[in-house]
């Protein structure tokens, strides 16, 4: 499984790819950071952003993208940029049919490092001793980019599971919602064990 994490940022947006599969070694496959002006407008800094996505999907070729989820702060102002940086980057995604994942920044530390509340040199280090690397990525974006895609790799087995389990549990529950709903007047109906085997008229045959 290769994924493209993406650390979404007006100014700094980390992108970073891991190739691997959960339980054994991982590789990074390309690591880097989508920069904007801060003083260029929103609108535009927004389809830097998306240009910059673009060229890393297009030359990658992930199979599917991890973004960090949107948490609340309380500078509304930058929850606003990050917001909307996610956003392009699930829309890039999503116009190439790729699968989209969110993680949240404690379910990506927790993943990473065992603790939900590790700080971001201890990410770094981990992501660096992970993917075998010289030194941590630089700067912090591309680092926590990494570590996304590290925790989606990991994640992604008991996600799929658990997704098959609702899926069939919604299943079982439409079912007997089906069985309890009353029939139609008129119609009577017979359970299907109380049915003896079908047998076929014999047929007039001429000689």
């Amino acid at each position: 499984m290769k994924v493209l994490g993406v650390d979404p940022g007006l100014t700094r947006c980390g992108v970073g790819v891991v190739d691997g599969v959960a339980g054994r070694s991982l590789t990074m496959a390309g690591v880097g950071v989508v920069r904007t002006p801060a003083d260029a407008d929103i609108a535009h800094r927004l389809v830097l952003i998306e240009r910059g996505i673009d060229e890393w999907l297009d030359e990658q070729r992930p199979d599917c993208v991890a973004v960090e989820r949107v948490f609340s702060q309380h500078n509304v102002r930058t929850v606003m940029g990050t917001a909307q940086a996610s956003a392009v980057a699930m829309l890039c995604a999503a116009r190439r049919g790729l699968p989209v994942a969110l993680h949240t920044p404690s379910e990506v530390k927790a993943a990473v490092t065992g603790s939900g509340r590790a700080d971001k040199a201890q990410v770094g280090a981990m992501v660096t001793r992970l993917l075998r690397l010289d030194a941590p990525p630089k700067p912090a974006d591309a680092a926590d980019a990494l570590a996304l895609a590290i925790c989606h790799i990991w994640r992604a087995p008991a996600v799929n599971r658990l997704q098959q389990a609702h899926a069939a549990n919604r299943l079982q529950q439409a079912q007997a919602a089906a069985r309890a709903r009353p029939a139609p007047a008129g119609v009577r109906r017979t359970p299907a064990r109380a049915l003896g085997p079908r047998s076929e008229a014999p047929q007039k045959g001429t000689r």
